[in-house]
């Protein structure tokens, strides 16, 4: 099974449609049973006691305009004990990096990358909280996705 946990920093935008979108293409491609996807914040903002938000309606209704399925999904915060549970840590930008690793304390295996990393034009993905252009959030997490099935690939892990 390849582990992987998508970050930012509420999780109810970017880091569960990237979530959604992932578990979505693997089924498409017949694969989602090799894979563990899920998704959590570097912060607590949008968690409230023993539950979290739910997906942020614009969110919901960008992955719902693409026909993905958004599931029942709460914000949760990421733990230090994910850097063991997960194979890939994969943020959205460069501020969730920085919280990422004041999170788990280090990234001696090498598991901590921003998603647009893994693809030809390395930057952040655009922010919907602060844009509203959550159709541009899909387009990047799109391609970043893509571009993460191709290093998985390439590694053989495919």
């Amino acid at each position: 099974m390849i582990k992987v946990m998508f970050v930012c920093h509420g999780n109810i935008c970017r880091s569960p449609m990237a979530e959604m979108i992932m578990k979505e293409t693997l089924r498409q491609r017949g694969i989602a049973d090799r894979f563990v996807i899920a998704s959590s914040a570097t912060s607590t903002e949008e968690i409230w006691g023993d539950t979290g938000n739910p997906v942020y309606p614009p969110a919901r209704a960008a992955l719902k305009a693409h026909g993905i399925p958004c599931s029942d999904h709460r914000a949760v915060q990421l733990k230090k004990s994910d850097y063991a549970a997960y194979d890939y840590i994969i943020c959205m930008d460069s501020l969730n990096l920085h919280n990422i690793l004041r999170i788990i304390g280090s990234d001696p295996e090498n598991k901590v990358f921003r998603l647009l990393d893994f693809t030809d034009t390395p930057r952040d993905v655009s922010d919907p909280w602060f844009t509203g252009d959550f159709g541009k959030a899909y387009s990047d997490i799109v391609y970043g996705i893509e571009g993460l099935l191709g290093y998985l690939e390439g590694r053989g892990v495919l």
